[in-house]
């Protein structure tokens, strides 16, 4: 990772690095408080020669105390030293306990001796801390006179009288606080990176290319009321949800510049990754820039095309699949452009096998002579085979990628499965991108026009039309090309004649259709 990155983990996750540092600050501020206060008391201590000589003498006996002083400063915490101290102040404690609380130490190259006692009173510390030092100059004397009697060489005076603290030595509150921010934040920051190293979603392009090279063709920005409102006709003219998908139209006409593909199958690797309403707006965009357009609902198991677009969903690509209807009976119009609409039909009991029949290489095959373009909304590739069937059958394969939500194992498995079947993948769109994301578009220069909800224009099904037939292309060019009915097939389910016929009943008197694709 780069600069780049480590500055995006702390952008991203500084919510978390926030609540641990305050968590580490809040610790320490109340475990300072919780604590008891201790005092500390020092001492100090000068140890000399006995004796007078020339300079010479004087020189050695230096030497022979610094050698002595850290034998004293063991000493201290020794019971010859402590007991009396005890005794004097009368300490309801043992040596063993007192020894815990007291510390000596010697600077180096000095006859120095530093005692300091700790307590939970300030008076105690510094009584205690004066009667060691007592002590110790007492068991020196004894330790060091001469057996054959005589006074002892080494002499201990004490320079710096224990006095007692006016401030506790601990808890030090300010240090405290100080460390239980640095630990929060080490913590954070931590668990920041470790979420980002161990997180496979794809959040951004930067993440779909250590997947695949296949080209992006669109980065669908992700707005609050989608989920109401998916359709690109139900958003503002220049919102950035519709430019998204304007820009995707774009894209794919240059994926496909040969011209060869008609059909495209839209999937995702899991459900909930917006294929249904990719496939959809991407139908709804293409129709708008005069094409004219078949979107097909081929997912047999969770259709949702028809309830987005409030068409008739009991008869429609099953039902043509069956051969108990015509496709020109099957057909649905929508909206002003020419953008027609054949929805999943009854959910039948085996998807997989009507989809990969020749009645359907058939069906497609009929659309692509009367129409510019096929989208086709199929199930995801990882839960089922559909899709991978499917594309068998298609000029080219786009791949929707949810933006937080997909996991790059799960799309290299997905892409891994149409390589399998040979299936052209002709490029990814990243959909639900956050609008602050460097991913997303976002544009600033939109006019109040933008904040206008457009027309909704979900289940227009006007006579005129319906009027203007579906092969408005052919009649330009004086082609004629007419879809002959599907062969029938033997795949029955049950009640699947019956509830054909109602919905075939409702879609005819709901609209008046040309009663042959070949009709202009």
């Amino acid at each position: 990772m780069d600069l780049r990155d480590y500055l995006h983990i702390l952008r991203t996750n500084w919510v978390l690095i926030a609540t641990f540092a305050l968590l580490g600050t809040g610790i320490a501020g109340g475990a300072s408080v919780l604590i008891k206060p201790t005092y500390t008391a020092e001492t100090q201590l000068f140890v000399s020669i006995q004796s007078s000589g020339s300079v010479q003498e004087l020189q050695q006996g230096n030497t022979f105390s610094q050698a002595r002083v850290q034998s004293y400063v063991k000493t201290v915490a020794t019971p010859v030293v402590l007991q009396p101290a005890i005794d004097s102040l009368g300490l309801p404690i043992s040596a063993g306990d007192l020894s815990s609380r007291v510390k000596a130490s010697s600077d180096l190259n000095t006859v120095l001796i530093n005692i300091s006692v700790t307590d939970g009173s300030a008076v105690q510390a510094a009584a205690t801390a004066q009667a060691v030092a007592d002590s110790l100059i007492k068991a020196v004397d004894t330790l060091e006179r001469p057996k054959t009697g005589g006074s002892s060489p080494i002499s201990l005076s004490v320079i710096t009288p224990a006095t007692a603290p006016t401030a506790p030595s601990a808890p030090n509150t300010k240090l405290n606080i100080l460390l239980g921010l640095m630990a929060g934040l080490i913590l954070g920051l931590g668990l920041s990176l470790l979420r980002s190293i161990l997180d496979t979603r794809i959040k951004g392009e930067p993440d779909l290319r250590n997947v695949t090279d296949a080209p992006l063709l669109g980065r669908i920005a992700f707005e609050a009321d989608a989920q109401k409102k998916p359709l690109l006709t139900q958003a503002a003219i220049q919102s950035p949800r519709a430019e998204s998908f304007r820009q995707l139209r774009t894209n794919l006409q240059f994926a496909n510049v040969a011209g060869h593909a008609k059909t495209f199958v839209v999937t995702s690797s899991l459900p909930g990754e917006g294929k249904s309403t990719t496939a959809t707006n991407l139908a709804i965009a293409l129709s708008e820039a005069g094409q004219s357009v078949c979107l097909v609902d081929a997912d047999l198991r969770r259709p949702m095309v028809g309830e987005y677009l409030g068409l008739e969903r009991n008869a429609g690509l099953t039902t043509a699949l069956l051969g108990a209807a015509d496709i020109n009976d099957l057909l649905q119009p929508w909206g002003q452009d020419n953008l027609y609409v054949l929805t999943s039909g009854q959910i039948p009991p085996n998807p997989s096998e009507l989809l990969g029949s020749e009645e359907m290489k058939i069906l497609l095959s009929r659309l692509e002579q009367a129409f510019d373009t096929i989208v086709v909304d199929a199930p995801p590739l990882l839960p089922v085979t559909d899709a991978a069937v499917l594309s068998q059958h298609a000029g080219g394969v786009v791949v929707v990628v949810g933006a937080q939500k997909t996991r790059t194992q799960d799309l290299q498995k997905a892409l891994e499965t149409l390589n399998l079947v040979d299936a052209k993948v002709l490029g990814v769109v990243l959909n639900r991108l956050q609008m602050k994301s460097t991913d997303a578009y976002s544009y600033a220069y939109y006019s109040a026009e933008a904040n206008q909800p457009s027309e909704n224009f979900v289940g227009a099904n006007s006579d005129a039309r319906a009027a203007r037939g579906i092969l408005r292309q052919n009649s330009r060019g004086g082609t004629n090309h007419s879809i002959r009915p599907g062969t029938p097939v033997d795949r029955k389910f049950s009640g699947s004649n019956h509830d054909d016929d109602e919905a075939l009943s409702v879609t005819r008197e709901a609209r008046t259709f040309p009663q042959g694709l070949n009709n202009h």
